[in-house]
C-alpha cells in the first residue's frame, strides 16, 4: 500500500505559484514484529514530523519546539487519543487476521487521516485510508459520503461504516473543518522554519559524452517546486526525465531533471536552458546549457600550464629520490664500521628473559 508506509509523499504539480499545506497523522499497528512497538503514531505537517507515540513509552511528544507552544494539556490530551486508538487497533488487528484467515507471521495495520489546504485557492482535501499488509483496505470518499473496499475483506466494513451516518458526519466536518484549523495554526506556530524559502544550488553533470545532461538542484525549501528543459523559452517534454523530489538530511530538498544531449549539435546547446520554480518566488532561475558549465567525468586536454606544472613536479620528485638514496647509502657505508650484530650470539635474546611477547599493543596512560 504505497500510500501508508509511514509517510505519504507527494507528487509535486506542475505550478509552483500556488502552495500546498498538509497536515497527516499516520497510526500504525503491528503483530509479531521483532524490536519494534505493537502501536505507533506520528504527526506530519508538510513533511515536517511534529508529535510520537508508541506503545512503549505510551506518551505523545513534541518533535518540534515551536509545537510546545501548544501547552502540556494539549499534549496530555493526544496522549489518551493515542491510548485509545492502541487499544482500537489491537482489537481490529484481530478482526483482520480472522477476516484474511492469518493464524499467525508479521502482520501490519495502518490508517492515514488528515487534510491538505491550497493557500491560494482555499479548496481543502480530506484523507482517510486505512490498509493491512501493504494493501490498501479501505478508504472515506468525501464527495459521496460513502467507503470505498477494494478487497471482498473490507466490503463488510464498508457497509457497517456507510449506514453509520452520524460516523460519517463526524469524520467529514474533521477532515474539511477541524483539521484544517488545526494545520494553520500549526502553520503559525512553526511559520519560521514552515513558511521560510531557501533558493537552491544548481549544477548540471554529465557522466560522458554520450550520457545525458542531469540538472540538479538542491537545498532548496519548500518541495512545492518545478524543475524542466526548455528550448528557445519553450518547455520540452520529448527526451527528458524528471526525478522526484527527495528529502535532504538538513530538511531541504533537492530534485534532478536529465535531457538527453546525443542527438543536439554542439552549437544548439545554448538554445537549451534548465528551470526551477518554486512557490513564494516570482523569477526563475535560470541554467543555460553551456560545454563550458557541465561538470563531467572526461579528461580535459592538457594546456601547456598543465604540462609545465607536470615537469615541475617530476623534476621535484626525481630530487626527493636521489638525495633519500644518497642518504641511504651514505648510512649503510658508515654501518660498516661497527661490529655487525649478527656474530654476537645473545643479540636476540630478550632484556627480561621472563617476559613474554604480545601481540596486541601495551596500553599507557597518556
Amino acid at each position: 500500500m504505497h500510500t501508508l508506509l509511514f509517510l505519504l509523499l507527494l507528487a509535486g504539480t506542475h505550478s509552483a505559484t500556488a502552495r500546498t499545506h498538509s497536515l497527516k497523522y499516520f497510526c500504525t499497528g503491528s503483530s509479531q514484529v521483532p524490536n519494534f512497538p505493537e502501536f505507533v503514531a506520528v504527526g506530519y505537517v508538510d513533511e515536517v514530523q511534529i508529535g510520537y507515540y508508541d506503545s512503549n513509552t505510551m506518551k505523545a511528544e513534541p518533535k518540534q519546539d515551536w509545537m510546545l507552544k501548544t501547552g502540556s494539556q494539549y499534549w496530555e490530551s493526544h496522549t489518551r487519543k493515542a491510548f485509545d486508538a492502541q487499544q482500537r487497533f489491537k482489537v481490529e488487528m484481530e478482526i483482520l487476521k480472522e477476516r484474511f484467515n492469518h493464524t499467525e507471521g508479521v502482520h501490519i495495520y495502518q490508517w492515514m487521516h488528515g487534510c491538505e489546504w491550497d493557500d491560494d485557492t482555499e479548496e481543502v482535501k480530506g484523507y482517510h485510508q486505512g490498509g493491512y499488509d501493504g494493501e490498501d483496505f479501505i478508504s472515506l470518499d468525501l464527495e459521496t459520503e460513502t467507503y470505498i473496499a477494494p478487497t471482498p475483506q473490507a466490503v463488510i466494513t464498508k457497509l457497517k461504516w456507510d449506514t453509520n451516518k452520524a460516523l460519517l458526519a463526524y469524520n467529514k466536518n474533521y477532515l474539511t473543518q477541524v483539521c484544517p484549523y488545526w494545520l494553520k495554526k500549526f502553520l503559525e506556530l512553526g511559520k519560521s522554519s514552515l513558511l521560510r524559502t531557501e533558493l537552491p544550488s544548481m549544477s548540471l553533470l554529465q557522466k560522458s559524452p554520450s550520457s545525458p545532461v542531469s540538472c540538479h538542484a538542491t537545498g532548496f525549501y519548500p518541495d512545492s517546486a518545478m524543475l524542466f528543459w526548455r528550448k528557445d523559452g519553450e518547455e520540452l517534454h520529448e527526451d527528458v526525465y524528471v526525478g522526484e523530489v527527495l528529502p535532504n538530511h538538513d530538511g531541504t530538498f533537492q530534485m534532478s531533471t536529465d535531457l538527453q544531449v546525443s542527438s543536439i549539435p554542439p552549437e544548439d546547446w545554448r538554445r537549451y536552458d534548465c528551470v526551477f520554480q518554486i512557490s513564494g518566488v516570482k523569477e526563475d532561475i535560470v541554467k543555460r546549457l553551456d560545454k563550458d558549465s557541465v561538470e563531467s567525468n572526461r579528461e580535459k586536454p592538457t594546456d601547456v600550464t598543465t604540462t609545465t606544472t607536470i615537469i615541475v613536479a617530476a623534476v621535484v620528485a626525481l630530487a626527493v629520490v636521489l638525495a633519500v638514496t644518497g642518504f641511504i647509502v651514505y648510512r649503510k657505508r658508515n654501518a660498516e664500521c661497527l661490529p655487525s650484530p649478527g656474530n654476537d650470539p645473545n643479540v636476540f635474546k630478550p632484556l627480561n628473559p621472563d617476559a613474554q611477547v604480545s601481540n596486541s599493543p601495551s596500553e599507557t596512560s597518556s
